[in-house]
């Protein structure tokens, strides 16, 4: 086997270097088709950008260095660049190359391959990891390369040389590509010009790059609303007509979208682009319903400003709230419907947040994990508001009070009725002395009680134990 395997690499080592060559020669005659944006690319010297190797990850580098030691191309590309370009810290680090993923794999022993869609190495350095993928080709149906389905590309390991990639990224700020040979960066669609005049431009004919992932045009409003871009007219003006393209794509991948769209630090202004194109309702449409009362619209902007702030502050911040509140709104009609019917305050809780759950796992898919602490949340509510006897103490000691307590908050600046009260007198409780609070509970006016002689009815959308959710 060891005789196989240098065999193997010698072969390697002999043919890799002719691939590079030919690649490198094609440079910058080769074109993709249809696109009003071709022509030759630009190879920038390093006097002349700011990307500097002090400002990349360690680990990135000893990505970037082994496959060219190995003999294949590598580079840096996307959003690092962009980023590092704008003088902002980049979130991570992506490497582009022409090994093929089980070569990636083969050099590097903490790789792992991840993906359907399109097959990508992960190479994990303690808890960085450096996503590592193949340059992409464009498909030719004749020769049956990749699967698409009204369009929408679904399967996509096609692979091809640097000279094709370019022409498979979306944004013209994210393509470019850092080359750790010569530390050069390489622009083929004007990339660098767009980020210079702060704007966001697809590469290649905007209604067919929507259709072939309709994720870009949440990551136009996310990238948008990150780097305070304007949107070319071309890029923008499909979106708010194709937005119900989002319908086909799988909930588990909007929901990390959405991840990125609200938990990264530019979650009103994220917000703002979605309803400015009307993408919100395809994401939350029982929330975007109730977007023309001001008390939802007050909610989610204070939500969301909450969160940035908190971001800004290096604070934890977690999705549960985060979607807690954008579905507290349309919960509240289901809520009050099943109180009329004589179901309790906390079963109606219950009930009102699996009616919407239900609903909204159909567009965006929210794990088991985060629903168990959202309905926490929700259920500390009525038991803020009820301040009776020793029961404050509990609730105090409670694992998610200090989440229900801000909710609360919130609740109240946004101007629902009946809450204030609730929210001075917690104010007051959390900063009175231990030996004082029994005082200040005997105190407090209690609620008078409901009586319901009617025997409570026990539905499916009103259970009465959680215990299992």
């Amino acid at each position: 086997m060891a005789v196989y395997r240098k065999l193997i690499e010698g072969i390697k080592k002999i043919l890799t270097p002719a691939k590079r060559a030919e690649t490198t020669q094609t440079e910058s005659t080769l074109t993709p088709q249809n696109s009003a944006q071709s022509h030759a690319a630009q190879r920038i010297p390093r006097d002349e950008h700011t990307v500097s190797r002090k400002l990349i990850s360690k680990s990135a580098l000893k990505v970037l260095y082994k496959l060219n030691q190995a003999g294949y191309e590598a580079y840096l590309v996307g959003g690092c660049v962009r980023d590092i370009l704008l003088e902002k810290k980049p979130k991570d680090f992506d490497v582009v190359t022409n090994a093929h993923p089980d070569e990636v794999k083969e050099l590097f022993r903490n790789c792992r391959l991840v993906g359907r869609r399109f097959v990508l190495a992960h190479i994990h350095f303690g808890k960085e990891i450096i996503e590592v993928a193949t340059f992409r080709a464009q498909h030719d149906a004749k020769k049956g390369e990749g699967v698409t389905v009204d369009g929408r590309i679904v399967r996509d390991n096609v692979y091809g040389t640097l000279n094709d990639d370019i022409w498979r990224r979306d944004f013209t700020a994210n393509s470019l590509y850092y080359d750790i040979s010569d530390f050069s960066i390489i622009d083929y669609a004007d990339g660098l010009k767009d980020i210079n005049d702060g704007v966001l431009r697809l590469i290649g004919d905007p209604i067919q790059r929507y259709q072939e992932d309709p994720v870009r045009m949440l990551r136009a409003a996310r990238f948008a609303a990150k780097l305070g871009f304007d949107i070319a007219p071309q890029t923008e003006a499909p979106i708010e007509q194709l937005g119900h393209l989002l319908k086909g794509i799988p909930p588990a991948r909007l929901y990390e979208e959405v991840l990125k769209l609200f938990l990264t630090g530019h979650a009103l202004q994220s917000f703002e682009q979605l309803q400015r194109f009307h993408l919100f309702e395809h994401l939350f449409p029982q929330t975007d319903a109730y977007l023309d009362d001001t008390f939802a619209q007050d909610l989610i902007r204070q939500v969301l400003q909450n969160t940035d702030a908190r971001i800004a502050e290096q604070k934890a911040v977690t999705p549960a709230f985060l979607f807690m509140s954008l579905l507290w709104p349309p919960m509240l009609p289901h809520i009050n419907e099943l109180r009329e019917q004589g179901v309790t305050e906390q079963d109606s809780i219950i009930g009102a947040g699996q009616t919407v759950l239900q609903i909204q796992a159909k567009h965006v898919f929210i794990p088991k994990r985060i629903v168990s602490i959202m309905q926490e949340i929700w259920l500390l509510q009525p038991r803020l508001t009820r301040r009776k006897d020793k029961r404050c103490f509990g609730v105090l000691e409670h694992g998610r009070f200090r989440a229900a307590y801000d909710f609360l908050v919130l609740r109240a600046a946004a101007g629902e009725e009946g809450i204030q009260e609730s929210v001075d007198w917690w104010d007051t409780f959390q900063q009175t002395e231990q030996h004082k609070r029994h005082e200040l509970v005997q105190r407090s006016p209690r609620r008078p009680r409901k009586r319901n002689n009617r025997r409570r009815k026990k539905t499916a959308n009103s259970p009465v134990n959680n215990e299992n959710e």
